[in-house]
């Protein structure tokens, strides 16, 4: 019997997603879990699975399409087998409308310029590239734009000549750009802004679904904080010695012994592994720790899975795969759904400690500051020690000072005592 593929729900507050490009077509075969398509949200490029097997019957929707989450995009059935077709000219239209209209807001000027006649010929340069009629993956706009490369000067390598990722990657390498030739022949030492009007920059889609989000965690969830300063010494330890047995390409970070360590501490305080509506609290029986990673344009978070129950190893090279996915604008469903309680480490920026907005619907996000060498006074004796600071945002409708002060300590348990996370 014939199954309907619909459009998944890609996020908490996904509404709608464009249709990038069919990667299975019609009367092809295809398994449950191969990839179907390429959606795009307002986080990223998204491969998504498919829900069945069979010979694919039809294309509900045309690629370039707006489509609202839940909506038929597809249908999976047997080979031969008929089904009723589905009406969707109107809803495409409207979709591809939506669709030709979004390029337009990427569309931006730049500064980075020698002389206003330079800077006036960089921006026909960029908005040129950024054409609708030009076919290329958001991550190559993305990339073509930082760097003044003029997408209509590049042949595409992707399917029916999309420009994607590495061929505008080529273009920089062999300066087949002529804005970058003439940007990397400026000396260094002279200044190349000479423009000084004021510059407009649409938001990216990324950015204004950052903004929705923390605007409304901001407004409607009552933030407190707790910090506790961890001592490091011997996670650090323990780390080296780790690492002195695994190949460069799978050594441990010390953010996988704090995600370890936050999920076996929410294990013990689950009134934080929770979410609230209305008048009720649902603590959720699976312990996801989301990890946010730094994308072009903003931020996303990437999603560890029954954290608590995974080796280190096991942790550490999940969050390298999913966190290269999400840089390269290619997440699965499955890297960014389900997380229980979020993570944010801006240690690696030498940042002291800082304080993060809860991501809704969780209930609380832990902010996690570098690890130092410090003095520190032990048993009346001064000494150096390594000391880490991390400070957790909670919703004060869900828990209190006192709670999250306990698991603070919990964690202090796990991270100063590495040896138990791995008993």
């Amino acid at each position: 019997m014939a199954e309907t593929i619909n459009m998944p729900k890609l996020g908490f507050d996904m509404a709608e997603g464009l249709l990038v490009r069919w990667v299975k077509q019609v009367g092809e075969n295809i398994n449950k879990g191969d990839v179907l398509a390429e959606i795009e949200t307002d986080k990223a490029t998204v491969e998504v699975e498919s829900s069945a097997s069979g010979v694919i019957l039809q294309h509900i929707v045309e690629q370039g399409s707006i489509v609202p989450v839940n909506a038929p995009i597809a249908v999976v059935g047997v080979a031969g087998e008929k089904v009723e077709s589905v009406n969707s000219n109107q809803s495409s239209e409207n979709s591809k409308q939506k669709a030709d209209e979004k390029p337009a807001l990427q569309t931006q000027p730049t500064v980075d310029s020698v002389s206003s006649t330079s800077a006036s010929s960089q921006t026909s340069s960029v908005v040129h590239s950024q054409s609708p009629d030009i076919k290329a993956s958001p991550l190559a706009k993305k990339i073509a734009k930082d760097n003044n490369v003029n997408l209509a000067s590049l042949q595409g390598s992707g399917p029916n000549g999309r420009i994607v990722k590495k061929d505008v990657e080529s273009a920089l390498s062999s300066e087949q750009s002529p804005v970058s030739s003439r940007q990397s022949s400026q000396p260094i030492y002279e200044s190349r802004i000479t423009n000084y009007e004021n510059q407009i920059i649409p938001t990216t889609k990324l950015r204004q679904a950052i903004g929705r989000r923390l605007v409304e965690s901001k407004t409607t969830i009552p933030h407190f904080y707790v910090t506790h300063e961890f001592k490091m010494e011997a996670l650090i330890a323990m780390r080296k010695d780790i690492n002195a047995y695994l190949p460069d390409n799978e050594k441990v970070s010390v953010n996988d012994f704090i995600v370890k360590a936050t999920a076996l501490a929410l294990r013990q305080f689950p009134n934080l592994n929770a979410t609230i509506k209305g008048n009720e609290i649902t603590q959720f029986g699976h312990v996801n720790v989301s990890v946010a990673v730094t994308v072009p344009g903003g931020l996303m978070t990437v999603v560890v899975k029954d954290a608590d129950q995974k080796s280190l190893r096991q942790i550490s090279t999940e969050i390298k795969a999913m966190a290269g996915r999400a840089r390269e604008g290619k997440v699965k469903p499955d890297d960014v759904d389900g997380s229980t309680f979020s993570t944010s480490n801006l240690g690696m920026y030498d940042v002291e400690e800082f304080i993060a907005i809860v991501n809704p619907p969780e209930a609380g996000i832990l902010a996690i500051g570098s690890a130092k060498e410090t003095p520190v006074v032990e048993n009346g004796q001064i000494k150096i020690g390594s000391r880490m600071k991390a400070t957790i945002s909670v919703d004060h409708r869900v828990s209190d000072g006192a709670e999250a002060a306990q698991f603070m300590q919990k964690l202090a348990e796990f991270l100063e005592n590495p040896v138990r996370m791995l008993v």
